[in-house]
């Protein structure tokens, strides 16, 4: 399966919140929110918060990447992810995504 590199370069395909979204797996959704109020101290993540289609497809956003910084960074520049920026690799913002994901910054330089 292609990747789907979103704009901070992490890969879609590989993300829960899609995954139960394309298959409708309500199963998948409750432990997806489950893993993810506890990996990010976010008791507000529900169940039917998890549906995303992917951060640059067309379709329904997950909350927090419709709001993310870096997404709205990307669209304020017109750009399609931050492969296209020269500030990239010293990013803070990106730095952020970075040093939980080492892979996203492949990913980005892979669409060079």
């Amino acid at each position: 399966m292609a990747k789907l590199i979103s704009c901070c370069g992490l890969d879609c395909t590989t993300c829960d919140a899609r995954i139960a979204t394309i298959a409708n797996d309500d199963a998948l959704r409750i432990q997806t929110a489950e893993k993810w109020r506890t990996q990010h101290s976010a008791p507000e993540i529900m169940p039917e918060m998890i549906n995303c289609t992917g951060c640059r497809e067309a379709g329904v956003k997950f909350g927090y990447c419709e709001r993310c910084e870096i997404r709205s960074c990307v669209k304020s520049k017109n750009y399609k992810t931050c492969a296209d920026c020269s500030q990239m690799e010293s990013c803070s913002i990106l730095g952020n995504v970075l040093k939980y994901v080492p892979s996203a910054l492949e990913n980005l330089k892979s669409l060079n």
